[in-house]
């Protein structure tokens, strides 16, 4: 029996074509700072460290992220993760700061990863 082609192609796909949630991404890349205050990053859920982070706003925070800032690598070291999920990552951990963050936009991660790319160039 012959499978469709529509089929064959999605069963090709890759399997990391499904994008992650923050909770994930936070689990498998973000946990290893943010978990213990490794390198003084902000430990997830202290509001005291994340209120100030959260005060700035996701235009700063996204975009150092992508980027990397202090001993942060670009995607947490990660560079397989998309705009999409480090920003989704941001929001996790910025919201169990105290934020009220909500999912991206396509505009936010257009704005976002030009901010990151022209801070890279300073």
């Amino acid at each position: 029996m012959r499978l469709p082609a529509l089929l064959l192609i999605a069963l090709s796909l890759p399997a990391f074509a499904q994008e992650k949630s923050g909770a994930e991404v936070y689990a498998a890349t973000c946990i290893e700072c943010h978990g213990s205050g490794k390198f003084k990053a902000p430990v997830f859920g202290d509001t005291k460290r994340w209120g100030k982070l959260v005060r700035e706003g996701l235009d700063d925070l996204v975009p150092a992220a992508l980027g990397g800032v202090r001993k942060m690598p670009a995607k947490g070291g990660n560079p397989a993760l998309s705009d999409a999920e480090v920003a989704r990552a941001v929001i996790h951990m910025a919201n169990a700061g105290g934020g009220r963050f909500s999912e991206p936009t396509q505009a936010d991660l257009a704005r976002w990863r030009t901010k990151a790319d022209k801070r890279g160039k300073k």
